[in-house]
């Protein structure tokens, strides 16, 4: 979307703030839900003089009955200039003042048979030279398994097919891919999880159609996501489980470090730290050169399910 309309860009901006904050109140009230216990709400606004201004809400619930940590952020900033992790694609808005504004989470589930789960949502607008106001769209959800089930895969991607088959039966295979070739530890050729959509840079349905693209994936995670947890969350497990969650917990924050551009942006731009790594687990191992057992669920995980493949084809 391009416009020099300030009217226009108001209202493109208040409804966007005004919808990522109730998909981040009716996200964590269901999660709340489901754990039993309580969001801290931690009300932020950026001081005088620090490089970006504006403001957000993080809510984080730790140690609960089911999540061992679970961080939804909402934030809305501005800045003089856009950060170079923002125009790689888009060289012309290099040093373009900008909003940003998006609502992110990670849920760490305790049970290692519960799957950790990434959704975010997000607009930015920039105002190069030529006062015409650039506004895109990016975001989207991955899973990432520590035992893998077929029938989970199958059912977030299924999810997130059908929240964007109304815009494009294009999109989903499209977004798929993107996902796969994103969350991938390039550095140990692994994904990070099973995958499930990624999408960056996007405006090409006109700004109104986008924006309803959007909505539409934040509006689906908690189907996406929930069933899975209340079909895993009392599996049995013990010590080896554990482990193995907090090994693979490992390679989720050497994504984040090393490749996600979310967390590159925020850093690279003045963002709120605290609220950036909230997506952080709380406890997580390393191992050196460790390799799971031939034909254990260890295994299965690394070579069965930590490959791109079609969840929705028939012989899934």
């Amino acid at each position: 979307m391009t416009t020099s309309d300030s009217t226009t860009h108001t209202r493109v901006v208040t409804a966007a703030r005004d919808y990522l904050i109730g998909l981040q109140s009716r996200i964590t009230g269901a999660i709340a839900g489901k754990d039993g216990g309580t969001f801290l709400v931690d009300a932020w606004e950026k001081g005088p003089g620090e490089q970006l201004q504006g403001n957000g809400i993080t809510q984080i619930l730790e140690n609960g009955a089911v999540f061992e940590r679970a961080g939804c952020g909402f934030s809305h900033v501005r800045g003089p200039k856009l950060p170079p992790s923002a125009t790689q694609h888009r060289p012309e808005l290099a040093g373009a003042p900008f909003e940003a504004m998006g609502v992110s989470l990670v849920f760490h589930p305790r049970n290692p048979y519960v799957p950790t789960v990434h959704m975010n949502v997000r607009m930015i607008a920039a105002t190069p030279a030529n006062g015409q106001t650039v506004a895109w769209f990016g975001g989207g959800m991955d899973l990432t398994p520590y035992y893998g089930f077929a029938e989970d895969a199958v059912h977030f991607h299924q999810t997130c097919h059908d929240a964007l088959a109304p815009f494009g039966e294009g999109l989903y295979p499209r977004f798929k891919t993107w996902c796969d070739d994103y969350f991938c530890n390039k550095h140990r050729n692994e994904q990070r999880g099973i995958g499930g959509i990624f999408f960056d840079d996007f405006s090409e349905l006109g700004f109104e159609r986008s924006f309803d693209m959007l909505r539409s994936v934040g509006d689906a995670f908690v189907n996406a996501y929930m069933p899975i947890v209340e079909r895993r969350e009392h599996t049995p497990y013990g010590e080896r489980e554990r482990e193995h969650q907090l090994y693979r917990r490992g390679r989720y924050v050497e994504f984040n470090l090393v490749w996600d551009r979310g967390t590159h942006f925020g850093l690279q731009s003045g963002g709120r730290t605290e609220s950036i790594l909230l997506s952080m687990p709380p406890l997580v191992s390393w191992s050196y050169q460790h390799q799971p057992e031939p034909g254990s669920p260890e295994h299965a995980l690394l070579h069965d399910f930590l490959v791109p493949r079609d969840w929705l084809a028939s012989d899934a």
